[in-house]
């Protein structure tokens, strides 16, 4: 096992929120919270308290992680369009006494149960969603 001596930069090590070795290019342990970091791949080691301090920040897309699940659940859930899909109907609103509601159904649970119909007030747009 090698030794490393003095300080390291980090900035070199990291690209996003991985750490990799600067000898052999591996994929190094998550190093939070280690006295010491050992590359599995070539021996060298790093003081884990260079790697205190850094922020490690995540963000990815929401097609980033495709599965068939997901997929299933998309089209279930399926996407209301705002107001296309919406017809007007007499009905009080429980928020501020208006008269007129859009409304919309889906068919959210098992097939042998009734549709859920969703609510929204055309004055204040206060929504509320009924089981059917």
């Amino acid at each position: 096992m090698k030794e490393s001596s003095g300080a390291i930069n980090t900035q070199t090590l990291i690209y996003g929120s991985v750490v990799f070795c600067n000898v052999c290019g591996n994929l190094l342990e998550n190093p939070a919270d280690k006295d010491l970091v050992i590359c599995l791949a070539c021996g060298e080691t790093k003081d884990g308290h260079n790697f205190e301090n850094i922020e490690t920040v995540t963000v990815t897309s929401s097609d980033a992680f495709p599965s068939i699940l997901k997929n299933k659940r998309s089209l279930v859930q399926g996407e209301v369009s705002e107001e296309s899909n919406m017809a007007t109907i007499e009905e009080l609103c429980a928020k501020c006494g208006n008269n007129q509601m859009t409304f919309y159904t889906m068919q959210l649970r098992s097939a042998d149960e009734g549709q859920t119909v969703f609510y929204k007030c055309t004055k204040c747009s206060y929504q509320y969603r009924v089981n059917n």
